[in-house]
């Protein structure tokens, strides 16, 4: 069961930037919510946006998203570990870790769809769809209800 949102402490702010689209930002909102904090989005309209935060030291590897919070700059681990959304025990953490990665593989499926020859994409669709339906969904059916969030 999700908290309820709520408001960050004086001074403190959550704020996402990100490009206007889905993709690898899209745990983030989730994350935020999962532990009840209100967050602000900041979608970075121009490749100018992103090399202002590159050349303000912003942005560890060069990439976004980036998570403003607590005054930090940081990604999901942190807000996990602020928040205790790791699992209330060893069995737990293994299982959100093996549901995380498996959430990564999936993404980075997608995300790598290579332009090409309209056959080829359309092959590699098929594989997608395939995999997405047999072997991705069903583990994550299973998984459903396994964790408490926010004990």
């Amino acid at each position: 069961m999700l908290r309820e949102p709520r408001r960050l402490h004086h001074g403190e702010e959550a704020r996402i930037q990100y490009f206007n689209g889905q993709g690898r930002m899209e745990s983030i909102p989730w994350l935020l919510a999962a532990a009840g904090v209100t967050f602000e989005e900041k979608i970075l309209e121009t490749r100018e946006d992103l090399e202002n935060l590159r050349n303000d030291g912003y942005l560890m590897f060069h990439q976004v998203p980036m998570v403003k919070i607590d005054r930090r700059k940081l990604a999901q681990s942190y807000i996990a570990n602020k928040y205790d959304l790791y699992g209330k025990d060893i069995k737990e953490r293994a299982l959100i870790g093996m549901y995380s990665e498996g959430m990564a593989d999936l993404n980075e499926m997608i995300m790598v769809l290579p332009p090409g020859l309209p056959n080829q994409k359309d092959a590699k669709m098929t594989q997608i769809k395939d995999r997405t339906t047999n072997r991705y969904l069903p583990a994550f059916e299973k998984g459903r209800g396994l964790f408490s969030v926010g004990h």
